[in-house]
């Protein structure tokens, strides 16, 4: 159970939905601002007369501080209280994606994203394990599933938006569209924050803490959370580093416009839509383990269909079964991410999201070398070969779970 008083007064038979609601806005929001780049990328690259593996460092920039800076916000949201620690995140980020579109250079954007990770990571991993604190454990999974429908579609829009808004206002304004979706989530979780007293209760009682060591010490010394955090390592490096330059590949293999391409990268996010609305079926036909394994699968079909394309209508269907496979296996290592230590649940939600971002960071910038030198299909076909393998270690992993 939870020590967290901020929910105190909610009754275990549901869930408070309009917060639920409200936090998954401002996962819109993030997600957006943070996939952006997967189609801005050739854009930023071609304004700033650079390579596209040079310009990868944006990626890479956001990456390292977002999923650094869950060492802290973790603990922090544990004891001062997850919405309104939210609720602060977003003002903050708003702001600081709207600096992003005044740079006059590749590292003064990567500046801009650097400083922008450090506090829009505190948005979606905190929301997670505010979602895991006030919804009984039967029903965690479904309820994650529609929380992250909200950044599923926030990851569609900004992916589209790249592309789309890219072409007809430039990649800048792009940034102060995203800014001002931030800035539209904050006032309502501010205005939430004002009218329900349950939403300003500390996180943690005095009494009960521990202090930020103890919180980590009892994540790290729980062997099922030590490998879950491997397995979220181990996804974001294969999933985002080939994920980050399927935009550049279809630019350079087929000239496809900025719109297209931002268009065919955003059915990443259909995938994941698809999945939000037939995870109840799903989690009933294949189980968990199922979902793992066959979520692998699929994302190998797919990466090997899109380094064998001939022609570039192919690589939306690819992109969409990427994005159904990556929901099938990352909800479910989600929903474990939420379970593996429930006296420290936001410690271990930011901490598992760290890896997710230090894993994207180390993908990414792999990446970067191999496209530049041997284009994309070697990370395609490698990311077919390994996704699968990763599948049915997780599922091996998640038979040997404790129970309770």
């Amino acid at each position: 159970m939870s020590s967290s008083i901020e929910v105190s007064s909610i009754p275990a038979s549901k869930s408070p939905t309009r917060s639920i609601v409200l936090l998954a806005v401002a996962g819109f929001a993030s997600q957006a601002q943070v996939r952006v780049t997967d189609s801005l990328l050739p854009q930023i690259a071609a304004d700033f007369h650079t390579t596209v593996g040079a310009a990868a460092i944006v990626v890479t920039a956001y990456a390292l501080t977002h999923g650094s800076i869950q060492f802290i916000a973790g603990p922090v949201a544990d004891r001062f209280g997850k919405f309104r620690t939210v609720a602060i995140a977003s003002l903050v980020a708003a702001a600081l994606v709207a600096a992003c579109g005044t740079v006059a250079s590749v590292p003064q954007l990567a500046l801009a994203r650097l400083m922008t990770g450090t506090v829009a990571g505190w948005v979606i991993p905190i929301s997670m394990a505010y979602v895991g604190d006030v919804t009984p454990h039967d029903r965690t999974q479904a309820i994650l599933a529609r929380y992250a429908s909200g950044y599923i579609l926030g990851q569609l829009f900004g992916q589209a938006a790249g592309g789309v808004l890219g072409d007809l206002i430039g990649w800048r304004y792009v940034f102060f569209v995203l800014a001002g979706l931030f800035g539209i989530a904050a006032l309502g979780l501010v205005a939430e924050l004002v009218t329900d007293p349950r939403m300003r209760a500390p996180g943690r009682p005095a009494k009960d803490s521990r202090g930020f060591v103890a919180d980590y010490r009892i994540v790290l010394s729980n062997p099922f959370a030590r490998l879950i955090l491997a397995v979220g390592l181990s996804e974001a490096a294969l999933a985002w580093g080939a994920f980050a330059y399927i935009g550049a590949d279809l630019h350079t293999r087929f000239k496809l416009s900025f719109t297209l391409i931002g268009l065919t990268v955003a059915f990443f996010g259909v995938g994941g839509l698809i999945y939000s609305m037939l995870v109840k079926h799903f989690v009933y036909r294949f189980g968990q383990t199922g979902l793992t394994v066959g979520g692998g699968l699929l994302i190998a079909l797919a990466y090997l269909a899109l380094a064998i394309a001939p022609a570039w209508w192919l690589a939306p269907m690819a992109t969409t079964a990427i994005g159904l496979g990556f929901y099938m296996f990352h909800n479910t290592l989600q929903t474990k991410a939420t379970q593996m230590t429930p006296e420290a649940r936001g410690t271990a939600v930011a901490f598992f999201t760290s890896a997710l971002y230090l894993g994207q960071t180390v993908g990414v910038t792999i990446g970067a070398l191999l496209v530049d030198r041997l284009g994309a299909k070697p990370l395609y076909v490698g990311t077919a070969i390994a996704f699968p393998l990763l599948a049915i270690w997780f599922a091996k992993i998640q038979r040997r779970q404790p129970a309770g």
